[in-house]
């Protein structure tokens, strides 16, 4: 019997989508492990009593006389004579694969888009109920999925500017615990360009029923609030999200009326039928021409003539409504993902004014381990209240996107030059990285200047 965290799969609601306005332990000595036991100890008694707000401590704590009185803790679940000092370890059971089938092992059973999955609502359920320990958090559990094409970059730093992309993913996904896929390889060979995410979309959902979400992010897009997390109990009716403005694409018909290159899409039978209908606009298809035709038709500013994604998408919730529009949601209160050239340009003001928040609020400036991150988050966010969100907001972008620079092939937008896209592109990552090298003890002074500069005790007072 599976329990009610992890029955949600599709969202099978009547309710219309809300359509807003613009993711070998080590083995010690055991005098050692108590030792570390008592000062864990001592620290958790010290910060119960710092504060009823936040777990911080007073600024001298006497931990000595703490750890004394403490000498003979233990870690939950830890036996005795036992001299490991790692804890007892709870969550996913990944040693442990039920021997009863599951629809892993039908031969019918495929991949590729060419196999149509179904009833997978209940398959991923059957295979819930055998593996339970993945049960709890099954709702929000999410799968972060990027990638790049199989070969080396035309452009003579694109590897290295996908590697640092790559990193700032891998950075966000580790704060907040989430795992994340990495594809370089082409699944389906007539599937390329801003088609080939979806068979590995698609893969990602069979290889990883335990997970509610799939998050697809293209390699040129980056988390430039690593904060911030995806509010999924507003999505808890739909089962994809996209940046978009209903207006554009209801009543302008633009085919930018949203960007499907940040999508968040839910790991259930609508989803895969969804993918079904979108990718039959694809160039594996013999419909493809009649596509371009059909969507440049109808959106009339599409530049050029072939049958892409994004105008695709666009098409399917103008023109199919009734069949897919209610389960959609065009997220425009937040940077989902945000235009590069009018956010990078914000970065400094935004950096200062972060700042002044940290010089106000010693709390902000405690250093602190990593793992407890969204903690501060959760300190900061009161503050961001009057800042807003999205544009001509002082709030850190949650995605910058850097479409129309192409880092890998070199072929940006002629609008822009080298200069401009890769400049742009370093300081953002820098930017982001400041986030992140700032609990290791370091950080980017110039965001244009890829080196860095330890940081003081208590910075930035």
């Amino acid at each position: 019997m599976v329990s009610s965290e992890a029955s949600h799969f599709c969202s099978n609601h009547s309710t219309m989508a809300k359509f807003s306005s613009r993711n070998k332990s080590s083995s010690c000595f055991s005098d050692a492990c108590l030792f570390l036991g008592g000062a864990l100890s001592a620290l958790l008694l010290v910060w119960g009593f710092g504060s009823f707000i936040a777990p911080f401590p007073s600024s001298n704590p006497n931990f000595e006389s703490v750890a004394t009185k403490l000498k003979s803790f233990k870690f939950p679940g830890s036996v005795a004579g036992d001299t490991n000092c790692a804890p007892a370890t709870h969550g996913p059971d990944l040693q442990d694969d039920s021997p009863e089938k599951t629809f892993y092992d039908d031969p019918d059973m495929g991949y590729t888009m060419e196999k149509p999955m179904k009833d997978w609502d209940e398959k991923r359920k059957e295979w819930l109920s055998r593996h339970p320990s993945f049960i709890p958090g099954a709702q929000e559990r999410i799968l972060i999925v990027t990638g790049s094409q199989p070969s080396p970059c035309r452009n003579p730093i694109g590897d290295h500017l996908l590697l640092r992309l790559f990193k700032n993913k891998v950075d966000y996904s580790r704060i907040h615990g989430y795992d994340i896929f990495y594809n370089a390889a082409l699944l389906h060979p007539r599937m390329k360009s801003y088609w080939a995410k979806y068979p590995v979309v698609k893969a990602a959902m069979m290889a990883h029923p335990e997970a509610e979400w799939i998050w697809w992010v293209d390699s040129d897009a980056l988390f430039t609030d690593m904060d911030f997390k995806l509010p999924l109990n507003r999505y808890k009716d739909h089962n994809l999200i996209v940046h978009g403005w209903p207006r554009l694409i209801h009543e302008k018909k633009s085919w930018t009326g949203l960007n499907a290159g940040v999508f968040l899409i839910r790991n259930c039978q609508w989803s895969l039928d969804f993918m079904e209908a979108w990718t039959s606009m694809g160039p594996q298809t013999p419909e493809y021409k009649k596509w371009g035709k059909i969507l440049r038709a109808t959106f009339k500013d599409k530049e050029f003539p072939e049958s892409d994604d994004q105008t695709g998408l666009a098409y399917l919730i103008a023109e199919e409504k009734e069949k897919w529009a209610d389960k959609i949601y065009l997220e425009g209160e937040y940077y989902f993902e945000g235009y590069w050239e009018e956010i990078v340009k914000t970065y400094e003001n935004i950096t200062e004014r972060y700042s002044e928040l940290e010089r106000e609020d010693e709390r902000l400036r405690r250093r602190h381990a990593e793992k407890v991150s969204e903690s501060y988050g959760a300190v900061r966010e009161p503050y961001l209240m009057e800042a807003g969100k999205g544009r001509g907001s002082w709030r850190r972008p949650f995605i910058t996107h850097f479409t129309g620079c192409q880092p890998c092939s070199g072929d940006y937008n002629h609008r822009y030059t080298a200069d401009l896209c890769w400049g742009k592109m370093v300081k953002a990552l820098n930017f982001a990285d400041n986030q992140v090298m700032r609990n290791y003890g370091y950080v980017h002074p110039d965001l244009l200047d890829n080196s860095v500069s330890s940081i003081p005790f208590d910075y930035p007072a």
